[in-house]
């Protein structure tokens, strides 16, 4: 096959005004109309609202680019190939109406050869308003759906996300977002390589399924036999180590001895098998195939037990605790994603101690590369189809569109080793159960066919290997109870949008977490690119409240902190508190969930990073900055975690005004190890004066099983001083301490932290704090606040403590804990 990128001198204008401008392609209006100064920053200020307005017009965008009749003189087809235009466009070629296209989430193909000049040829491509279409379709249709978005989103195969969401800017962009490429066939091409495995003792077997797609496919079959018998095809295996074997003759399986298993992250490696599939004619190859996978089995262990319907996953015969978190699009702006800045996302998973992150069904397909990335750094990948907070209208033609958006998405990505499930949709079945949108009968019929009807055919024909999974959260679908707590997997939202205390988490044992979280603010410094006014740096400035998506979200920040904290008397404390309120609020459930290990089997918080610089769930900001969270994560995912289930005054929310003020001051820690080899630790706590002086201390070696979690007695504390006293407590392995941690039995906001007196150091590639007592959540910066460091936001007793530079320089160092709030 002939390839010929289109990716040249290409223009853009808005068609009414002819004002022709640089596009870069593959691209988006935005980037190209920022770049020439046609628009302002969307993110800074209310910006927005501009940007909004400009996608009210229609745009072109025109290349002329050179075809030599010579380069595919042996082709007997040449095919203009688009892999994602977003969204509604007109195609033409050399003045000729190709067509028109409507899903972001398809690739389009075009029959051009008989079209082709020789020499110069014009492609042009006319995106049509989104939103114009969007509001036709609302008065039509009136379909409802999430009241943060544009009316009438669901009408148009368009990442929902870019007409706003509780955490996103309404920037409708539009674009060439994908390569477009000329395509010359000669006799055929591969149509589909679907690489099946059949694991058995000490060896795995690839069965090949490849469906061929000949130029003139009617008559191959009638009267092309002989022709059509000339194909084969030849399957190259290249292994790990770089050794290569050759299977001729169109083999029907291929046996892989001594196989090299393919593990998510803290299980084992991640070897990856080069399959190379080349379709000949003869001697001459016509079209190559080329992925790399994983040799694995990945499903979800469903099982009826004691407590409801067990739902995890199940790697090798293994089941795995996830732990992760929910993945969004990282930019409004598309043409500023790229392959390193999604390795340098992922790769802050994979430090963060992650094995899982689940693609939520209100954003686009991930690029290639991303799955590329989670295979090679062993991050399952929980895959949602594109439909989130809305009922759909499931006309033909729309049924038509989402079935090739199925198909084309699923052919694309099921090679892949961390793919580990399909889910339906994004909470429409808890919604549609609920009556939540729904206007009309017909909306709970189409929400059948298309989530337990449409997915499911395309599956079994497609991927019938993969798991798939009605709704995201599901009991297993069909309204039977969704978010039910004892089955499936659960979105929980009474902490942050239900007002309950972080507490309320322990009085849960989802068998699967998949959606949880609390807000906090960005970086200072990620907020100063969205003002050059420093009033606004208030939390309830016009300007932080427009980077605030959820409404009230920022007087809820608020009203969680004045329970844990004394009111900050800055905003960039403020900034530091409400990191560490999500962060705390966050590990009081994650540990919760693992100590629960075997009933609970997963815990996927929302959310991961964020599109643009706004308050939100995130514990990576839009800059790539590490929120307080994110650091937490790193603990709390450890593979082999020391957690303590404290009783105290914020577990029993006591009232100190009321006449019996009394409650339980206690502790009960627990090692959890989800790793495939049994640990022995030692664990160590002790009950410390706030000078760190040590009042108690007692020790006990642990054995713990591979993936399972063991509990230690509890211990009563009725005598200490929950105003002047803590309990820290260690776990050790091999002399070294592998997880820590401390807790206080009052609120934080009335313990008598004394001064810590700390103090930074550099030492080589380490920072070395030094604290004079006990001091909370040690955060520590430099100049620019982008800093990664191997631990941050830490507890510590009086001395030293080290820690690794991972990224970034330490210049102009802060060091601060909860003292100075």
């Amino acid at each position: 096959m002939i390839k010929l990128q289109l990716h040249e001198n290409w223009q853009l204008c808005n068609i009414r005004q002819l004002d022709w401008i640089p596009a870069q392609v593959p691209g988006d209006i935005y980037a190209a109309l920022l770049k020439t100064g046609k628009m302002p920053d969307p993110f800074f200020g209310d910006n927005e609202y501009q940007a909004k307005a400009l996608m009210e017009e229609d745009y072109e965008y025109k290349t002329v680019f050179n075809y030599e009749e010579t380069q595919f003189k042996d082709c007997q087809e040449v095919i203009l190939r688009f892999d994602g235009i977003d969204t509604i466009a007109d195609i033409y070629l050399n003045g000729c109406c190709l067509g028109k296209v409507d899903n972001m989430h398809r690739i389009w193909e075009f029959p051009v050869g008989e079209l082709l000049e020789n020499g110069k040829n014009t492609l042009r491509v006319i995106i049509r308003s989104p939103l114009k279409f969007m509001a036709e379709a609302f008065k039509k249709y009136k379909n409802r759906g999430n009241e943060d978005t544009v009316e009438g989103f669901m009408h148009l195969r368009k990442a929902h996300y870019m007409c706003g969401w509780d955490w996103g800017a309404c920037l409708p962009d539009g674009g060439i977002f994908r390569p477009v490429t000329l395509l010359g066939i000669e006799t055929a091409r591969l149509d589909s390589v679907y690489i099946r495995q059949v694991h058995e003792d000490g060896k795995v077997l690839l069965v090949p399924e490849v469906d061929v797609e000949t130029v003139d496919e009617e008559e191959s079959e009638a009267d092309g036999y002989e022709s059509a018998q000339a194909l084969e095809y030849q399957v190259t295996v290249t292994v790990p180590d770089g050794t290569k074997t050759i299977w001729d003759d169109c083999p029907d399986e291929i046996e892989i001895e001594n196989p090299q298993l393919w593990w998510p992250n803290g299980l084992g490696e991640q070897p990856l098998y080069q399959v190379q599939v080349d379709l000949k004619t003869g001697d001459k190859i016509v079209d190559t195939w080329c992925r790399k996978i994983g040799l694995r089995t990945l499903t979800m262990h469903v099982e009826k037990d004691q407590w409801g319907e067990s739902f995890a996953h199940e790697v090798n015969g293994y089941q795995v605790f996830a732990m992760g978190a929910d993945y969004i699009p990282e930019d409004n702006l598309l043409q500023r994603t790229s392959r390193e800045r999604t390795r340098e996302l992922l790769l802050q998973c994979k430090r963060a101690n992650f094995n899982t992150v689940r693609v939520w069904g209100g954003g686009y397909y991930p690029e290639d590369w991303f799955f590329d990335l989670c295979d090679e750094l062993g991050l399952m990948v929980w895959q949602d189809f594109m439909f989130a907070c809305s009922v759909y209208e499931l006309t033909p033609e729309f049924e038509a569109n989402i079935r090739q958006e199925f198909i084309d998405n699923i052919k694309r990505l099921r090679h892949h080793a961390s793919l580990a499930l399909w889910c339906g949709n994004n909470e429409m079945e808890m919604f549609v159960k609920q009556g939540t949108w729904v206007t009309k009968p017909t909306e709970v019929r189409d929400y059948l066919f298309m989530y337990e009807r449409i997915i499911p055919e395309v599956l079994s024909e497609y991927d019938p290997d993969t798991f798939y999974w009605p709704a995201s959260p599901s009991s297993g679908g069909s309204f039977d109870e969704p978010n039910d707590p004892n089955r499936g997997d659960v979105h929980y939202w009474e902490v942050w949008h239900g007002n309950k205390p972080f507490s309320e988490y322990r009085k849960y044992f989802f068998r699967y977490a998949s959606e949880f979280g609390f807000q906090s603010f960005p970086s200072v410094k990620t907020l100063e690119t969205v003002t050059d006014d420093p009033k606004e740096l208030n939390p309830f400035s016009y300007v932080m409240e427009k980077h605030q998506r959820n409404y009230g979200g920022n007087g809820k920040i608020a009203k969680y902190m004045q329970a844990a904290y004394r009111y900050p008397e800055n905003f960039s404390d403020f900034v530091y508190a409400s990191q560490l309120l999500q962060a705390d609020g966050i590990r009081y459930g994650v540990e919760h969930y693992r100590r629960n290990r075997g009933r609970c089997m997963g815990a996927i918080y929302w959310q991961l990073n964020d599109c643009w610089p706004v308050i939100s769930w995130s514990s990576i900001d839009y800059y790539g900055r590490w929120k307080a969270l994110h650091y937490y994560a790193k603990r709390f995912f450890a593979p082999v975690m020391l957690s303590c289930e404290e009783q105290s005054w914020m577990t029993v929310e006591a009232d100190m005004n009321r006449q019996h003020f009394e409650f339980e001051k206690s502790i009960r820690l627990n090692v959890t190890n989800e790793t495939l080899d049994a640990h022995r630790v030692l664990v160590k706590w002790a009950v410390r004066k706030t000078d760190a002086t040590i009042l108690r201390e007692e020790e006990q070696w642990l054995e713990v099983p591979a993936l399972s979690a063991v509990w230690m007695d509890k211990v009563e504390l009725p005598q200490i001083d929950c105003f002047n006293e803590y309990v820290s407590y260690e776990a050790w392995e091999n002399d070294q301490i592998i997880s820590q941690g401390t807790v206080i039995f009052s609120y934080p906001k009335y313990f008598r932290y004394l001064n810590p007196g700390l103090t930074v150091r550099v030492d080589g590639d380490e920072i070395v704090v030094k604290a004079e007592a006990y001091a909370k959540s040690v955060e520590i910066r430099n100049e620019n606040d982008d800093l990664i460091l191997e631990d941050n936001y830490f507890d510590m007793n009086a001395g030293e403590y080290r820690v690794k530079i991972l990224d970034g320089k330490p210049d102009g160092l802060k060091v601060r804990s909860v003292y100075d709030i």
